[in-house]
């Protein structure tokens, strides 16, 4: 590793993105850094699927010919280095989905986040590790391996997208890009102790973003703080016309919001589903104590019922198959993804089979055959039919909470970060550990997760939900920072005791 005096991989986003406007540091110095720290940390966290260091560097020397040359910087983040979940199409790079259905596959064009990121100025370092096709809670159903959490090797980062939570908790990227279905960008956020949120659905463009389920998907900014998130945001979000689901309305100022930090005259509501029974006892003590800071800091804080949000779990595990055994039905062998040869016959059936079979992976195959029965003729109003109906009621308790308060908390999940293994064979208990962060999905609204200290009981990160009202992101940014000043969690990721970072920014030996 390089002596990094400058402590580059510890610095914020924004402060990296200063010192390149200013010629303090350039954008090639300060990407070599990255890439030096992701070839000393990889063999032990594999965030990565796909480092793509060589174009990474050729993108930093453009950043810098420009600085050199005096031209204003297409963003506060120009230069900066991001690593992007693998299910972006990003031109040149493999996109596998991490799926053996999608092994090798090299995209012809830029999803519409990927470009934002190219015309802002960042830096892409590449690909980041997840759940097969984003179906899953750990990060464990992979299907090139697992990623480690770096807070404690033996435990996972959270899911799907665990590869970007894990790489900015490891100090191997200082922005991230997730997608969040049901809870992919809060949930490994929480388990990492860094910043993820799921912006309004219909926020940020899906175009160019491989599908789980439609209705439900959503990318978003991950970082080491609200900040930068925030600084994110702003660059991926606003209306696409290639996604017929973008939102036409300007983007929120999270911006701002999240350097006011400040609750003073807000409304918080306590959602009184989303605790007690099966939630550890350090995960209610962070977020109890959370919600105090937030109180003593000028909020009113009011408990809230949303009963609908009981059966939240039921809903999603049956609109989320559903609508995943629709997009993934075109991963047949005759169309798109892996070809398996036959086995003598001449029978297309034999030959998707195979395919089939051999390109998706025990956990993706099982929520393909849940939604294909979900959808089944005598069985869809019964089950899909039902599901969306009680959606619609989820719904409808958030617009009626947000009747009486700002924005709503909640834990982020039920638990710390689990140990790798412990759950694979139980679905439903990694199932369960969606429950807080599917109804903001089901409903459309913002939310985000923000460090909320460490559980006394096993020292490991706590993360602490916000959730607002559709195009209410700010709110979500407003909460979360002023958390963050409050609790002193702006730095929190400094406190991982496996693999720390020295104060000249190296791993230690």
């Amino acid at each position: 590793m390089s002596s990094d005096s400058s402590g580059i991989c510890t610095a914020t986003a924004l402060e990296l993105g200063r010192r390149i406007r200013i010629g303090e540091q350039t954008s090639t110095e300060i990407t070599r850094a990255f890439l030096e720290r992701i070839e000393a940390v990889e063999p032990a966290v594999h965030a990565f699927l796909a480092v793509d260091g060589e174009r990474a560097l050729v993108q930093a020397a453009a950043v810098d010919a420009r600085v050199a040359a005096g031209e204003p910087p297409a963003s506060p983040l120009a230069g900066v280095p991001i690593a992007v979940k693998d299910l972006f199409c990003y031109a040149g790079l493999p996109t596998t989905a991490a799926s053996k259905m999608l092994e090798g596959w090299i995209p012809p064009y830029n999803s519409t986040v990927v470009q934002r990121l190219l015309d802002a100025g960042l830096v892409i370092l590449g690909k980041t590790n997840l759940d097969e096709f984003a179906t899953g809670s750990s990060t464990e159903s992979s299907a090139y391996g697992p990623t480690r959490n770096p807070w404690d090797l033996e435990r996972v980062p959270g899911g799907s997208g665990g590869g970007s939570a894990a790489a900015l908790a490891a100090f191997e990227a200082p922005l991230a890009i997730g997608t969040d279905t049901g809870g992919s960008i809060r949930q490994p956020a929480s388990m990492t102790g860094t910043v993820g949120v799921k912006p309004t659905y219909g926020g940020v463009s899906r175009f160019g973003i491989i599908a789980m389920a439609s209705s439900l998907d959503q990318a978003g900014p991950c970082a080491r703080n609200a900040a930068d998130a925030a600084a994110l945001h702003v660059v991926i979000a606003g209306h696409d016309a290639a996604d017929s689901t973008s939102l036409d309305e300007p983007v929120p100022d999270v911006v701002a919001a999240a350097g006011a930090a400040d609750v003073t005259g807000m409304r918080i509501g306590v959602v009184s589903q989303l605790g007690g029974e099966g939630y550890a006892a350090g995960v209610e003590r962070c977020f109890t104590e959370s919600v105090e800071l937030l109180r003593q800091a000028g909020a009113e804080v009011i408990e809230v019922s949303c009963p609908s949000f009981a059966q939240a779990l039921a809903a999603y595990y049956l609109i989320m198959p559903s609508e995943l055994s629709s997009n993934l039905a075109r991963y047949d062998a005759m169309r798109y993804g892996l070809r398996v040869g036959d086995d003598g016959s001449t029978s297309a059936e034999s030959v998707m089979r195979r395919s089939r079979g051999a390109g998706f992976g025990a956990e993706l195959k099982r929520r393909i055959v849940l939604g294909t029965y979900a959808l089944s003729a005598g069985y869809y109003d019964a089950y899909y039919g039902s599901a969306q109906k009680m959606r619609t009621l989820i719904a409808r308790d958030f617009a009626a909470a947000f009747d009486r308060v700002d924005v709503l908390v909640s834990p982020v999940a039920p638990t710390t970060a689990f140990r790798l293994g412990e759950r694979v064979g139980d679905p439903l208990a990694m199932y369960k550990g969606d429950l807080c962060t599917l109804p903001a999905n089901l409903a459309g609204v913002a939310a985000g997760s923000f460090p909320a200290g460490r559980s006394p009981e096993d020292g490991l990160p706590v993360g602490f939900q916000v959730m607002a009202p559709v195009l209410g992101d700010d709110r979500v940014y407003r909460v979360g920072a002023a958390l963050e000043r409050l609790a002193g969690t702006a730095d929190f990721c400094r406190q991982a005791p496996v693999l720390p970072v020295a104060e000249n920014g190296e791993a230690s030996k």
